[in-house]
């Protein structure tokens, strides 16, 4: 699944704030909200990257850093509301890339796909590679793993997700990691993050 420029550009974005001071890395514990609708515990230290100017619709935590994991959050994502922000318009003659957008009647299958075409904004080559039944913040979901071909570096990724739909807003957790070591290392840690999750009434 190819399109073009979203998780590298982030990367690219994120690391020049970092190189110029903007972004702040916030060390997170104990219970975190997010967008004051799911709840989750942190035990583990996490890191929470803030960057002046970048607004997502997902949170985005790391352990070792953004290119080599990332446990990302969406909270209460209503209808018609887009899981990444477009990256800029692309140079004139290029197509620009399709911004996966919740609606509230999708099947599981349209669900997933949502979260491919999330991280194959940047071209990426992603593989879903399995689905299957699972709760998710107390409620009935889906659990997905998925495989990236990263198109920055060529690094291969590996990643699951967990998805819940409750009262037409969209819950899901996402966490990847490259497959060498850091995906298993970090892997436990992010299950006992997004095991934790709790929805909260409006």
């Amino acid at each position: 699944m190819k399109t073009s420029r979203g998780l590298a550009w982030l990367t690219m974005v994120v690391v020049a704030a970092l190189l110029v001071g903007c972004a702040s890395a916030v060390k997170i514990e104990g219970e975190q909200l997010v967008n004051q609708r799911l709840s989750v515990k942190v035990s583990d230290a996490w890191n929470k990257l803030s960057v002046p100017g970048m607004n997502q619709p997902f949170e985005a935590w790391t352990q070792d850093g953004m290119a080599l994991d990332q446990l990302r959050f969406w909270a209460a994502i209503k209808a018609g509301q887009a899981l990444v922000t477009a990256p800029p318009s692309p140079p004139a003659g290029q197509t620009a890339p399709r911004v996966p957008t919740f609606r509230a009647d999708m099947p599981a299958d349209q669900l997933v796909r949502l979260f491919e075409l999330v991280y194959a904004i940047d071209g990426s080559v992603v593989t879903i590679e399995k689905v299957e039944p699972a709760p998710f913040a107390g409620d009935a979901g889906i659990r997905f793993e998925f495989a990236i071909v990263r198109k920055s570096d060529g690094v291969h990724l590996h990643g699951m997700g967990w998805i819940a739909v409750r009262k037409d807003e969209l819950f899901a957790a996402t966490f990847m990691a490259p497959r060498l070591s850091f995906y298993a290392r970090n892997l436990p840690k992010a299950q006992a993050v997004v095991a934790t999750a709790v929805i909260k009434s409006k």
